[in-house]
């Protein structure tokens, strides 16, 4: 199967600069380079982030997988960053928007830029995360990534007014290990990750609605044939430690409502996964789902299936789910 991604070409965005390309980005410099990062985007934390290791992270951006299918990975973030996609238009409704990549790069381009244009043509304000990578030497390192996606929850909530959005409508989107994020995010409202750093942090870290494509939900590795658990969790992790991470096993009543999107034939994260998380919401009173699972689709497609593939129509689908639910 032939995915086709774009280059992220919406408004408001700006190639990166000659300074931050020999900084940052060795990808700058590649022709279909898309234009990242955006004019708008902001660190999470001020000083070093929690658990910053003795070796400072060094970034690594590259370009990846053949025509037509190229597109931006990043590796090494030594500051978490928010990227800021304004709509010309904007009706209020926001989305944070976690991109893949196993725990070991982010696929911001296909999971990250390309949400960040469909949404803002319907007038969503849309924030993408380039969270840390537990693999990069950060102490406690399984508390890395949901440590950035509270934070950038309050942040964000905090400069509601400058964003014009609603803050307590603010939701979230995350793929494959992006959704295993925001789904640690929807059932991790009762964990301490870090200590408060300013105001900011009085706001809450629990979206209004989360979207989860092809997420990763169980660490149990014979569900995730990626590197998604031992990349968070480390080489040997006990029993207690991969079901503290699993976000199946702590859906309660108050997860905010979700919606699932895998394909059967997803070969890097078992089906498995989806329906674990679809259980554990029908069982879990007062929370609920929309689920559509497609017999085609393989991992990683983002916004990009062929339009003869049903599937196609997911991010429509949870266009008009996402309005239903406060967005």
């Amino acid at each position: 199967m032939t995915i086709e991604r774009r280059t992220f070409l919406g408004s408001g965005v700006a190639l990166l600069a000659a300074s931050a390309a020999s900084a940052q980005s060795p990808a700058a410099g590649a022709a279909d380079a898309p234009f990242f990062p955006p004019k708008e985007s902001f660190p999470l934390w001020p000083g070093s982030p929690p658990g910053a290791p003795r070796t400072p992270v060094r970034p690594n951006w590259t370009m990846n997988n053949a025509p037509p299918n190229r597109e931006l990975w990043i590796r090494g973030v030594p500051m978490p960053e928010v990227h800021v996609y304004r709509p010309a238009r904007p009706d209020g409704s926001s989305l944070l928007v976690l991109p893949g990549g196993g725990y070991e790069f982010l696929s911001v381009q296909n999971e990250g830029l390309d949400p960040a244009e469909r949404f803002n043509a319907d007038r969503t304000t849309v924030f993408v995360l380039t969270y840390r990578l537990p693999v990069e030497g950060w102490s406690n390192r399984s508390r890395v990534p949901l440590q950035d996606a509270q934070r950038a929850m309050r942040l964000i909530r905090s400069r509601a007014r400058d964003f014009g959005i609603r803050a307590d409508h603010l939701g979230v989107l995350g793929f494959s290990a992006g959704g295993h994020l925001a789904a640690d995010l929807a059932v991790g409202h009762t964990a301490r990750t870090y200590d408060p750093v300013d105001a900011a942090d009085v706001q809450s870290e629990l979206p209004a609605f989360v979207g989860l494509i092809y997420p990763v939900i169980s660490l149990d590795t014979k569900l995730t044939e990626g590197s998604s658990s031992p990349n968070l969790l480390g080489p040997s992790p006990t029993a207690a430690e991969v079901a503290a991470r699993s976000p199946a096993l702590h859906v309660d009543s108050l997860t905010p409502p979700s919606f699932i999107v895998a394909a059967f034939d997803d070969g890097l994260v078992h089906i498995d996964n989806s329906l674990m998380w679809i259980d554990a919401v029908r069982h879990a009173k007062g929370a609920s789902i929309e689920a559509h699972l497609f017999a085609k689709g393989g991992h990683g497609f983002g916004l990009h299936l062929p339009k003869d593939n049903p599937g196609s129509l997911w991010p429509d689908l949870f266009a008009l789910w996402m309005r239903q639910h406060g967005g």
